[in-house]
């Protein structure tokens, strides 16, 4: 396409006072973000403005979700080589040079999302303004996609705030609101909306000399200082990921290191740099990741659904939880249990997490008068979601519903927490079983992305689809699966708990089991992810898709429970606990052969996923990769189970598993799904 022919993303107006501003609004999109064809239209009016000479310059954003969200992640996908990596780069540098570069004030003004080539783009002005709300968040998460910023931003950024700051936000890819952007001094200032302009115009009339980070910052980032602290964020930045896996954020301490004196040379480093990871696998495979997010997404997208009331019952670690997060992203929430006392703890756990997301008195105020104590459950006839969050016994839920149904206003939808029944064995309790539906939240729920929207025979589209719409309303992700034992990420994750269980009953330690399952990309090993889930639990879900699949229960498990051992909320079960965290006794890895451990372990979990897809549990192999890696945490740089299974090959990990079964017994038997895998021509593309 001509540059002359692409659609118009910016207008331009230039007021009294001879300030220009600019106004970003890509054209047919509802989010701003920067591609080829938005770098090459903003260089031509940035050079026209120049050539101006105006009083001053402010950028802002006409779209009411933000200011830009990033670079255009899509065009990343149409990379086929370095050089063309290199090319878009080059551009992107090119065009915030020209920005830099001008001799007037230059402003831009920030509301909503700044990220990634956002905040580059802010970066390259002069002043910074945000808006004062918690939905404006400034960042440079593209370590999250296995880069690190490219246009600019480490060249800028660390001069800016100074090294430990500037280093921090990029290394773990965190996003800050326009107050903790104003203490860093990333902002300049921070304004209700009402002011953003005016604010704005000042700095350009003043035009004060910006901002100069104190001596401490300033020698952050001197030569003699620099290889200390690039070996202080290595060890950080290795206790969350290894360089093997993800090459990013080691990649950039290097750029930093070698290159913050010379602004023009750690230019080109960071551009060097991104051109060689942006085709790498782990970038491949996060950005794949991230269209498997937006995927998701998109199932949420009904905007006719307006819910206002929920009402949770039962009061205990999830359902207080999610009545919590439910309140916290703005709905008014009834929890309901026995007695008060049983409510209590999770109004305490409530206030707390208020506190942590919220840290203002009069917002944290207003989320607590948005949660209601409710044990006598009127909140039942107003609410328009009712979510049942009690204990695991089909006939209790049964009897529950059949007590709440009539009270329940017409069309109001009656969501159940179940980790693993069948929808099927509830719904016979209801006269209207069509507004039954699963919405099973992953603990915690504050920190857990996903939630599975279990879909039962009766289950109405439209219940379906207005469920997906509120869980996107509450900020998780829907993930449609269909009422078999389990769901999808239970079933999955369970055979894979249990191989963990049988090899620590052989007589593996289990901080060796942990750590082979850590090393090829887990979040936490099965071991101490079974002691956190709470051993009580893992056994109930077992023995009931033991029941349903004809799987054997590991006797060391049933004895663990039987003798009171149940993890992390009874201080001992595989781990003995203090303080909340695991006690592992040091074990050499030494003598334990940790690919064997690795194969028993995550085969399992593949060979159940290939189940799942082969059943139909999930419409496709995108849903379940989504599932696992949002549900589980599923080594993302590994793209999810199923491309990772066609990333090794299906046949040659169907030997694998063919190979076990003889050494180990059935549970390893190929699932016939794997057949139709390597017959059908998929790949991991």
């Amino acid at each position: 396409m001509d540059d002359t022919t692409v659609p118009a993303h910016f207008n331009t107006e230039t007021d009294d006072d001879n300030i220009v501003w600019l106004h970003i609004d890509k054209a047919g999109a509802g989010t701003n973000v920067l591609g080829t064809e938005v770098l090459k239209e903003l260089d031509r009016h940035l050079k026209e403005i120049a050539a101006q000479n105006p009083r001053g310059l402010v950028i802002l954003s006409d779209k009411k979700k933000g200011f830009i969200a990033g670079a255009d992640i899509e065009e990343f996908t149409r990379i086929r080589n370095k050089t063309e990596a290199l090319e878009l780069i080059h551009l992107g540098q090119s065009v915030f040079n020209r920005l830099a570069e001008l001799s007037f004030p230059t402003v831009a003004l920030i509301h909503g999302f700044c990220l990634g080539g956002g905040t580059e783009l802010s970066l390259a002005c002069r002043y910074r303004v945000a808006r004062d709300d918690p939905g404006t968040r400034l960042g440079l998460p593209e370590v999250r996609l296995g880069i690190h910023p490219g246009f600019g931003g480490s060249v800028r950024l660390t001069p800016l705030v100074g090294g430990i700051k500037a280093m921090d936000l990029m290394l773990t890819g965190r996003t800050i609101d326009g107050r903790q952007a104003k203490r860093i001094g990333l902002v300049d200032v921070v304004s209700p909306e009402r002011h953003l302009r005016s604010a704005a115009r000042r700095l350009v009339l003043d035009a004060p000399p910006a901002h100069r980070p104190v001596l401490a910052d300033r020698l952050s980032n001197h030569a003699l200082v620099r290889p200390l602290l690039a070996r202080v964020f290595r060890k950080q930045v290795a206790k969350r990921v290894s360089e093997q896996h993800y090459p990013a954020p080691y990649a950039l301490i290097d750029v930093w290191l070698k290159h913050a004196n010379h602004p023009t040379r750690m230019l080109e480093a960071e551009a060097q740099s991104i051109a060689g990871l942006i085709k790498g696998i782990t970038a491949r495979n996060l950005i794949r990741v991230f269209f498997l997010q937006e995927k998701l997404k998109e199932l949420g997208k009904d905007s006719a659904y307006q819910p206002k009331y929920v009402h949770v019952i039962g009061a205990g670690t999830m359902g207080g939880d999610i009545a919590a997060w439910c309140a916290l992203r703005g709905f008014h929430v009834s929890l309901q249990d026995q007695a008060p006392k049983r409510i209590a703890p999770a109004m305490q756990r409530a206030h707390k997490l208020f506190k942590r997301k919220l840290k203002r008195p009069l917002k944290i105020t207003t989320a607590m008068d948005r949660l209601l104590p409710d044990h006598r459950g009127a909140g039942i006839e107003r609410a328009d979601i009712v979510i049942e969050a009690i204990f695991e016994d089909a006939e209790v839920k049964r009897s529950l519903y059949r007590e709440i149904e009539p009270r329940m206003k017409p069309g109001a939808i009656l969501a159940t927490n179940t980790s693993s029944i069948p929808l099927e064995e509830l719904s016979g309790a209801l006269q209207q079983p069509e507004r039954l539906v699963g919405l099973h939240f992953f603990n915690p729920v504050a920190l857990m992305q996903l939630v599975e929207i279990v879909n039962g025979s009766s289950t109405s589209e439209e219940v379906s689809r207005k469920a997906m719409a509120f869980t996107r309303q509450i900020d998780r992700l829907p993930l449609p699966v269909t009422s078999t034992p389990g769901f999808l990420v239970n079933r999955i994750l369970m055979p894979y708990l249990m191989e963990a269980v049988v090899l620590e009953s052989e007589g593996t330690p289990a901080a060796i089991i942990d750590t082979a399952a850590t090393r090829f990309g887990m979040p936490m090993g099965p071991v101490e992810l079974a002691d956190t889930v709470g051993l009580d639990i893992c056994l109930h879900v077992a023995e009931i898709l033991a029941e349903h699949f004809n799987a054997e229960v590991p006797e060391r498990l049933k004895a663990l429970v039987a003798d009171g051992h149940l993890g992390k909320k009874s201080g001992r079960g595989f781990y003995t606990f203090r303080k909340g965290k695991a006690v592992k006794p040091k074990a050499s890895t030494s003598g334990w052969n940790l690919d064997d451990i690795t194969n028993r372990l995550i085969l399992r979990m593949l060979n159940e996923a290939v189940c799942c897809v082969r059943e139909g549990v999930v419409s496709d192999q995108e849903l379940l990769d989504a599932g696992l890696v949002f549900g589980t945490g599923f080594a993302p740089f590994r793209g999810g189970p199923m491309h990772h299974i066609h990333s090794v090959g299906a046949e040659m990990l169907r030997k694998e598993l063919e190979n076990l079964e003889q050494l180990r017994g059935k549970r390893f038997a190929p699932d016939p799904g794997w057949e139709t895998l390597f017959t059908s021509g998929e790949t991991a593309e």
